[in-house]
């Protein structure tokens, strides 16, 4: 036995014997129930973070413990190389960028393989490598490697022309011109919460603004671009920025003045948008007027930094009696220009403007946040209370809530206005470029919102296994509400080419729907029994709709394990797939596959954010290396630290320091085990029975919170409570070799599926040979269990607790203790009210029936009073009170067992009486006694 816990060695170890053994081989075997999990393949784009494995490590928590508890586990993984993260990546190298060159070289990359990773595919091959060496293997994870693949392999492309040839099939395949996120550098980009071709902005919505034509007295346009075109009747000024220099732009047979970022934009958006060449300082323009369009108003243009040149056109119109910014700097300009108030708003005057101004005492531009706020509770009540006035003509009498586009589309047919998209905060790319919103034409949706496919997808989730709960509840609104999706992009791309468009690329989110499907079939690949040729329509019609005949008999092997494996049972990925990913791989599998293969669930953890809440992300930086990490805490730390720091559906801070303390408890276990392995005394039935009972409880309530996914609880059971349960009886004298050698060995089986290492080192140690990670879970037997003992040693700690208290309160080191057990009647009482459950307790029979049992008069008032209490008390305790409550147990013969402990607890004579046959009581404290609530007097 070795006295120190050498995790590292250790780690290996076992690593080398689980994976040369390839115990995470997943084969066909009828005779045991199938367990299929996955997670959210990782974007291939550079090393991974400490973030990551917290996902990793919840979907090998839960394989392993399925396979322990006989089931036929299938736990694959793979690449998602599709799109544009690895091309970032290699055009970084290509420049020469500093930041990431160094980081190869800190994290070993030889100067031969930096260069060969200017080649996209090159940092596909090397990251996927370093994934599964230095991530996966690493954290011992028993994902079936012979089944690794990469989304941009041959027979993978194939996988994917063959979804989409269906989907066309299937009528759900559309064309129509779209705005699509578009990076100038690497093309058109997927703007989401998970970020996957992006570094910044997965939050951004694209707005869309009217650009209205303010024109000066030579004809030329100032255009403006507002959210709120039905304001245009409250336009009193322009605003430019004297800070910005504008330029002269050529849009159709139309001159424009606007901001150069405006015009890169819009020339994503608009055709025949042509640069003149001309400047023109925002100075310059102060102080001219221009005309307002459908009003005919002429209104002067003055000077505000606020008007941000990155923002849409860089000009801003001013209504200052409705938008608080306005009102604002126009009292800062000084300028003598009178508000009009264009709409009635509820609970406001003349100049809602200046009035939630002056409420929120706000009196400068610098004032921004709090100018934010009050132009969204303005809005907000001027959206849902306000009706444009008499000034705004035709309009007038029409509700805010109501009005929608329709001023937008009467100056767009009159030739005052266009439309320019912008996203809501700014996007870029992973390359480092600001992300545009482009016009497409003719682009190629999947029709999302085709109705027969989002009903029959909300049925299914009914159906699922969602976890959380609240995303269950989230997701038919998340159906409802998600729309045709842009499946094609044409640039410098991995991935599929779009059979029906001839140099388009299926972007990754559309490739990323099936999946999990391909695992099944790619260790034939992998291995060379199946050909790429002959992964046509016809291979996968058969295999997956059972159409057609086989080609071969390889075709029925692996039609034969798809029916065996799939559906998919837990899909578990990041909060960030909740709008996006989950989604469509619901509604695929839905639009595509019979419905005995529609998933059966899904598991959205939250992030590991870093310090500010901010999730860690590799685009961001900041994150601690994975092997550093494992080097430094242990891999069966930072597994312990995932499983247990806050529930799964929560966001955690990485803290080292955290992780340490994890760390320390692993090296406390090991040690007491160690210790416990030594001891070899004699038989004491009371605490040996306590101790089998204890453990076989912990078994149900760990196996119930499993089977549940609540990981933390389950964690907590085994790591924190039976430690606990083991000291105590250490403590009690406890140190029966046979009932110690039973309990280790189930423990080591319950820390088996978050530990691995640990316990398969531990179960070396107490002498077994096979490995524990493909041994059987322990099972609850209730027959094991002892409520008398669980209850008798419960309430003596409880004792033990209150005469401690009871000392450090009086600060009397006892000579003399007295303990007085609860008379039966007040048990009686308890198990009658206990009995009643949720029926109210007939209190005039319970007295009557207790009455026959109790003379005195004095003892009678006490009873009554008790009962009063009893009823109260009771409805507030748990339910494992309840239990012990009408759990028979004579308290004072089982403290009368305990007395050597007690005596050598407090170095104390000790006396334990009925508190209704008492000796020797001169403060008559054997009153308050109450069932498990002995009365303590002390001198």
């Amino acid at each position: 036995m070795k006295e120190i816990y050498d995790y590292s060695k250790v780690e290996k170890k076992w690593q080398n014997r689980w994976f040369k053994n390839q115990i995470y081989k997943a084969d066909i075997r009828k005779t045991k129930p199938k367990f299929f999990i996955h997670f959210a393949y990782p974007g291939v784009s550079g090393y991974l973070h400490v973030g990551h494995m917290r996902g990793f490590t919840y979907a090998d928590i839960i394989a392993r413990y399925k396979r322990m508890k006989g089931f036929n586990v299938i736990f694959p993984a793979g690449f998602h190389a599709s799109g544009i993260p690895s091309i970032g990546f290699a055009k970084k190298i290509e420049r020469g960028d500093k930041n990431t060159i160094d980081l190869l070289i800190k994290n070993g990359c030889s100067t031969e393989m930096i260069k060969k990773l200017k080649d996209p595919v090159e940092v596909v091959n090397y990251f996927s490598k370093i994934y599964v060496k230095d991530y996966w293997k690493r954290f011992g994870f028993l994902i079936d490697y012979s089944r690794l693949m990469s989304t941009i392999s041959d027979g993978y492309k194939k996988f994917i022309t063959w979804q989409f040839l269906k989907l066309k099939e299937r009528n759900l395949l559309i064309q129509k011109p779209h705005y699509a996120p578009y990076c100038p550098n690497c093309g058109p980009v997927a703007v989401d919460k998970s970020e996957t071709d992006i570094s910044k902005g997965g939050s951004a919505e694209i707005l869309e603004f009217t650009i209205i034509k303010f024109r000066l007295p030579d004809g030329t346009i100032l255009p403006a671009a507002t959210l709120r075109p039905e304001t245009i009747f409250g336009v009193t000024n322009m605003w430019v920025n004297p800070e910005v220099t504008y330029e002269k732009i050529k849009v159709g047979k139309e001159t424009w003045i606007c901001s150069k970022e405006c015009t890169t934009k819009i020339s994503y958006q608009i055709e025949n948008v042509e640069t003149l060449g001309e400047r023109i300082d925002g100075k310059e323009l102060i102080g001219k007027y221009c005309k307002v369009p459908m009003i005919d108003r002429d209104v002067q243009i003055l000077g505000g930094i606020f008007a941000d040149p990155s923002i849409a056109t860089g000009i801003v119109m001013s209504v200052p009696a409705h938008a608080p910014y306005d009102w604002i700097a126009l009292v800062e300009s000084n300028a003598k220009i009178d508000p009009i108030q264009i709409i009635d708003v509820k609970g406001f005057g003349k100049n809602p403007a200046r009035e939630i101004c002056e409420q929120m005492k706000i009196e400068s531009q610098e004032d921004k946040e709090k100018l934010e706020k009050a132009t969204e509770i303005l809005y907000k009540k001027e959206f849902h209370t306000g009706v444009l006035n008499n000034l705004c003509g035709r309009y007038a009498g029409l509700r805010i809530s109501n009005i929608k586009d329709t001023v937008k589309n009467d100056l767009i047919e009159l030739g005052e206005a266009n439309v320019m998209r912008e996203f809501s905060e700014e996007v870029i790319c992973r390359c480092g470029e600001r992300v545009v919103i482009k016009k497409i034409p003719d682009q190629w949706f999947i029709k999302y919102s085709d109705s027969n496919l989002t009903n029959r997808s909300k049925d299914l989730v009914n159906d699922m296994n969602i976890l959380p709960e609240e995303y269950k509840r989230e997701l038919p609104g998340i159906l409802d509400w998600f729309d045709d999706r842009a499946c094609i992009r044409r640039g410098s791309w991995l991935g599929t080419e779009f059979p029906f468009k001839k140099g388009w690329i299926i972007e990754p989110i559309s490739d990323s729907t099936l999946y999990p499907m391909y695992y099944i079939i790619s260790r034939y690949i992998n291995n060379k029994e199946l050909k790429i040729k002959e992964m046509d329509e016809e291979f996968f019609d058969y295999i997956f709709l059972g159409e057609g005949k086989p080609k071969r008999e390889l075709w029925k092997k692996i039609k034969e394990d798809v029916e065996y494996w799939y559906p998919v049972d837990i899909n578990l990925g990041g909060k960030e797939h909740k709008t996006v990913h989950f989604p469509v791989f619901i509604m695929n599998h839905v639009a595509i596959l019979p419905k005995k293969f529609w998933p059966k669930g899904i598991f959205a953890h939250w992030w590991v954010t870093q310090k500010g809440k901010e999730k860690i992300s590799k685009s961001k930086g900041g994150a601690e290396p994975i092997p550093e990490a494992a080097e430094v805490y242990g891999v069966d730390s930072m597994r312990f630290y995932y499983a247990h720091i806050g529930s799964p559906f929560v966001d955690i801070e990485w803290d080292p320091e955290r992780v340490l303390n994890y760390k320390n408890r692993i090296i406390q276990i090991w040690k007491l085990i160690m210790s416990l392995m030594k001891v070899n005394g004699e038989v004491n039935e009371n605490i040996d029975r306590w101790l089998f009972s204890s453990i076989t409880r912990r078994i149900g309530r760990t196996i119930s919170f499993f089977d549940n996914y609540d990981i933390r609880d389950a964690t907590n059971e085994i790591f924190f409570e039976i430690p606990s349960d083991l000291r105590w009886y250490r403590k009690r004298g406890g140190e029966n070799r046979e009932i110690i050698a039973e309990v280790l060995e189930r423990w080591i089986r319950l820390m088996t599926p978050i530990t691995p290492h640990l316990a398969e080192e531990l179960w070396e140690n107490i002498g077994k040979n096979e490995f524990v990670s493909i041994t059987n879970y322990p099972e609850y037997n209730k027959n094991e269990t002892s409520p008398e003992s669980e209850v008798g040693e419960h309430l003596l700690r409880e004792i033990t607790e209150d005469i401690k208290e009871i000392m450090e309160v009086t600060r009397i080191k006892p000579k003399r203790v007295f303990i007085y057990t609860s008379p039966r009647w007040k048990y009686d009482v308890y198990k009658e009210i206990i009995s009643a459950g949720n029926n109210k307790v007939d209190i005039g029979n319970l007295t009557k029936n207790l009455m026959k049992n109790i003379k005195e008069e004095k003892e009678r008032k006490e009873a009554i009073k008790f009962i009063k209490n009893a009823i109260t008390e009771i409805k507030t305790i748990s339910e494992e009170d309840r239990d012990r409550y009408i759990t028979n147990i004579d308290e004072e013969n089982y403290l009368k067992s305990s007395l050597k402990f007690l005596k050598k607890e407090f170095n104390a004579d000790i006396t334990i009486e009925r508190a209704d046959k008492t000796s020797y009581d001169p403060t008559n404290k054997s009153r308050f006694a109450k069932p498990l609530k002995p009365a303590i007097y002390i001198e």
